[in-house]
């Protein structure tokens, strides 16, 4: 793999931006696609499941964080976009199928990490004289692999109002499932306060690893 942090910066958020704005607006889709299979047309009638990011982005947390981090060159880059509605009173199964909502953005991830995989690896097989696209397709599949491995671990985090934490909420029983959908208000600067002190690098590291492990080792990067 490619050392992307001594990339010039200007190359580094242009290889940057298609795998982070795919990573995000597919996540938000996939919500949205199964809750519209599941019976609420909630994102559906909103127009917001397309692929077109100016529907999905957030400038904090699409255009911003992401920005912020890659100029300081963390080695890290997450970011997020604006939810995607979801009426759970039209959900068949409610508490069921809030679990799988939930876990199509994750999921949607992991199938995109695989994906990003496969154009690293067709980058590396292109011949000599095609380095103008195999550069490009190399870092942007890394990048796509980084991206997408991340937010796959940063979502299941079983805190509200990640999706884990509404996936741990679908799972736990009655008198658990409401004490941690009570935290719900107070995830956001839970996760800060993870941050800030490194907590949550910690935590999501070594899962982090693993999933961009399989991810190369499948496709033979």
């Amino acid at each position: 793999m490619h050392d992307l942090m001594n990339l010039p910066l200007s190359q580094l958020i242009a290889v940057s931006i298609l795998p982070i704005l795919f990573a995000i607006t597919v996540h938000e889709v996939a919500h949205g696609w199964v809750a519209m299979r599941l019976g609420d047309p909630t994102a559906q009638r909103l127009g917001r499941l397309t692929l077109n990011p100016l529907k999905h982005i957030d400038p904090v947390g699409t255009v911003l964080v992401p920005a912020l981090l890659l100029i300081l060159k963390t080695g890290f880059v997450f970011g997020w976009a604006k939810p995607v509605p979801v009426t759970w009173e039209n959900l068949r199964n409610p508490k069921r199928d809030m679990v799988l909502v939930a876990v199509a953005g994750p999921g949607a991830n992991l199938l995109m990490a695989f994906l990003w995989g496969v154009i690293a690896k067709i980058g590396t097989l292109l011949p000599a004289g095609a380095q103008w696209a195999a550069e490009p397709m190399q870092y942007m599949g890394v990048i796509g692999i980084l991206i997408n491995a991340l937010l796959m671990v940063f979502n299941l985090l079983p805190l509200p109002p990640l999706d884990g934490g509404r996936v741990a909420v679908g799972l736990l029983p009655g008198p658990w499932a409401w004490r941690l959908s009570r935290v719900e208000p107070f995830g956001f600067f839970i996760l800060i306060g993870l941050m800030i002190t490194g907590v949550l690098w910690f935590i999501i590291n070594p899962f982090l690893r693993a999933v961009m492990g399989l991810v190369v080792f499948i496709v033979g990067l």
